[in-house]
């Protein structure tokens, strides 16, 4: 007997198999990757592709695709994106659009969609990524403490979180809406500071993860996001403290945190279960670098 299935089901919609770090700095520029498999092992180095540069933003969009954008490039800031296909290919450069910035960071919303946002000045300037990879400009309304050096994930299948990061320390966060609309400030939650990570996991829920307090303070904290949008109090750290680390979903409904530095560069990683769960350090692959960015795709 065939099972009876309700009217205006939609199957619970699971994440991407496979992720890829990009970019950074190893003391000087790069734009080699490193892909990760649907069982989180990291690859070794493919070699670079596109404008070296360092304190992007990436995400996936399309549903299986991903996008490297903005950064510092030698001379400046940039706004400039590269295109990952759903392989883990990355293109050359694409001509930027909106204002060019740094230290910004960026989601997936709206299931199939991105969106990058706030960064250098500091700013709160966010811009939309389109189904097909392809950046508008810059968003006329735009809300939110103007901040950099923050990071942001996927939550609730189709809506996204930028939080924590820089004018001063703080751990404010901004929803998006699944449309691309981002909140007023929510009061943070959890340990104010910046040069984190965040990635989805679970299918539906998000983690913030490391970072830098000021003072050489290297943190390995992480805080989970529920399938609401609604931060959780800090969780002790596993995992070497550090900073500029970067993160991306893998294996649909897992994470993992990459690279980063604490005194020297790292390349070691943390991979995150299904429930939000951070593993000890495993033994890095690739270039040591920090400064990076990652998404998943596939």
């Amino acid at each position: 007997m065939f099972p009876i299935i309700p009217a205006n089901s939609v199957a619970a919609e699971t994440g991407n198999d496979e992720g890829i770090f990009g970019f950074g700095t190893n003391g000087g520029r790069t734009a080699v990757t490193n892909l990760v498999s649907n069982a989180g092992v990291v690859a070794t180095d493919v070699a670079g592709v596109g404008t070296a540069r360092t304190y992007l933003a990436a995400t996936q969009y399309g549903g299986d695709k991903g996008i490297f954008g903005f950064g510092e490039p030698a001379g400046g800031v940039a706004s400039m994106t590269n295109l990952v296909s759903n392989t883990g290919v990355v293109a050359t450069d694409v001509a930027g659009v909106g204002t060019a910035r740094a230290n910004l960071a960026a989601c997936s919303y709206g299931g199939d969609k991105g969106i990058f946002g706030y960064g250098t000045g500091p700013t709160n300037i966010t811009n939309l990524v389109s189904n097909a990879g392809v950046v508008a400009s810059d968003q006329a309304a735009t809300t939110g403490t103007a901040r950099n050096y923050l990071a942001a994930c996927e939550y609730g299948d189709d809506k996204g979180i930028f939080g924590y990061g820089l004018g001063a320390y703080t751990a404010v966060t901004n929803l998006v809406s699944n449309t691309g609309v981002v909140s007023s400030d929510v009061a943070g939650v959890g340990t104010a500071r910046n040069y984190l990570a965040a990635c989805s996991y679970g299918g539906d829920k998000g983690i913030f993860g490391y970072g830098y307090g000021g003072a050489s303070l290297h943190y390995s904290l992480t805080n989970l996001v529920s399938n609401t949008g609604v931060v959780s109090s800090d969780v002790a750290g596993v995992g070497t403290g550090r900073y500029a680390p970067t993160a991306c979903e893998y294996g649909q409904d897992k994470g993992i945190f990459g690279y980063g530095e604490s005194g020297p560069k790292r390349n070691m990683t943390n991979l995150v279960s299904n429930t939000g769960v951070v593993s000890s350090d495993v033994a890095g692959v690739g270039t040591a670098r920090s400064y990076l960015n990652a998404c998943s795709f596939n």
